[in-house]
């Protein structure tokens, strides 16, 4: 039995904010040391899949920088399939950027079905959770399914932000809708495809000849299998998953790891999530300084009489003597001068935090309200962001007017493109 594996890799992302103006989504760092799409890679490898196929799309250039050969992952291997990043590209016949989640994979089906892989595995490339996939492979075997769908309930207050399914009692699927504004259960749509190969390609075709399709998999593929009465099943998970598609749900999944009983096993021996590193001293912190239920990455330094609190510290971060650190992500390199404090933020890499800055705060209600600062920022001494405000990318201290960043606000670099290193 051949399968190959086909993550969707080539999301925008801009739900995400500052996050992903200059990379895309599954590029984003996550839990400090990893980036989102180490955990579908992992998760592939882990359940002994080792022919996967990457598609690219937006800023793609962090992505290849990290999956490079596979290496990590131990996808640098030709001959069981190995890794292979796809992007778009000019051919002799009509192609153009991908328009939705079933064209990427149309476009790119030449590719996929080289050498007549007998399921074909298709991932969501942002996505967090830890997945065996040999269970549902069985599963979609034994039910001789034409599509397994990988499913998990939701809370049903959130249910109208997924492809929402319902079953028989074999788990045969009967409807499917997307993101219905009332919906009619919790079953959810993971993101997760097992195909028979002459299955998807025909509905490829199929909707690549109908001009009213928005040729994506939730909106038009699987609702119209699921009406032609194919064998469309719904595998069961139980674990821990998330898409992490708004900054809002990003934070949470961090929050959700420091949480006593965390959900997501990042410490499972068995169940190991690669990545690519760069090499880091240990973390150093003296005596003095107090850190409760965080994560502190290789290469941080916490000053003395710092605080950090339920706090993601990516590798390389410096928190000066005197800062705190409250319910945040702190992306890699940057530098947290004395006197600032951070509360439910997220910062990304290489930007620095002038003394007693204070970027977001803590604000107890059901809302998560997130100040976001972008990569190779510098906000100046004693400034104020606000939760629910933004900094761009390469922002520097003449960008700024105000002393203050209201919500809502957004500031961005007034340089050229070519003024920035």
């Amino acid at each position: 039995m051949k399968i190959r594996a086909v993550i969707l890799a080539g999301g925008e992302g801009s739900r995400l904010g500052v996050l992903t103006a200059k990379r895309a989504k599954p590029a984003v760092p996550f839990a400090g040391k990893y980036r989102i799409i180490d955990f579908p890679l992992s998760n592939c490898v882990n359940s002994g899949i080792f022919d996967v196929m990457v598609l690219a799309q937006y800023r793609p250039q962090s992505l290849i920088a990290h999956v490079g050969s596979g290496a990590p992952w131990d996808l640098n291997r030709d001959f069981t399939g190995g890794v292979k990043i796809l992007t778009p590209y000019k051919a002799r016949y009509e192609s153009d950027w991908f328009v939705g989640t079933a064209d990427a994979v149309q476009q790119n089906f030449s590719f996929i079905k080289r050498d007549f892989p007998d399921l074909i595995l298709i991932l969501s490339g942002d996505h967090i959770y830890t997945m065996d996939f040999e269970p549902m492979i069985s599963f979609h075997l034994d039910q001789r399914a034409d599509l397994t769908v990988g499913t998990i309930h939701v809370p049903i207050e959130e249910a109208s932000r997924f492809g929402i399914l319902g079953t028989d009692s074999k788990y045969r699927v009967t409807s499917f809708l997307e993101k219905p504004p009332d919906p009619p259960s919790n079953l959810a749509n993971m993101g997760v495809y097992l195909f028979n190969r002459e299955v998807l390609d025909k509905a490829l075709w199929e909707d690549r000849m109908n001009p009213d399709s928005d040729h994506d998999f939730g909106r038009n593929i699987i609702p119209n299998l699921v009406q032609s009465e194919a064998r469309v099943f719904a595998f069961p998970y139980t674990g821990y998953w998330m898409d992490v598609g708004t900054y809002q749900s990003y934070w949470q999944s961090h929050m959700d790891m420091l949480s006593p009983t965390p959900k997501l096993k990042l410490y499972n021996r068995d169940w190991i999530i690669h990545t690519r590193t760069e090499e880091y001293p240990p973390a150093r912190f003296p005596a003095s300084a107090q850190i409760y239920a965080s994560m502190i990455c290789n290469g941080a330094y916490i000053g003395a009489d710092t605080r950090v609190e339920s706090s993601v510290i990516s590798p390389g971060v410096v928190i000066r003597p005197g800062a705190v650190v409250r319910e945040s992500i702190i992306l890699t390199d940057t530098v947290i001068e004395s006197g600032a404090v951070i509360e439910r933020a997220v910062i990304d890499k290489r930007s620095i935090i002038g003394e007693n800055a204070r970027i977001g705060w803590g604000v107890a209600d059901a809302n998560i309200r997130l100040a976001l600062v972008g990569k190779n920022c510098t906000v100046p001494a004693n400034y104020v962001v606000e939760p629910e405000a933004q900094v761009g990318t390469d922002v520097v201290e003449s960008d700024y007017e105000d002393s203050t960043i209201r919500a809502g606000q957004y500031i961005q670099t007034q340089r050229l493109p070519n003024e920035i290193v």
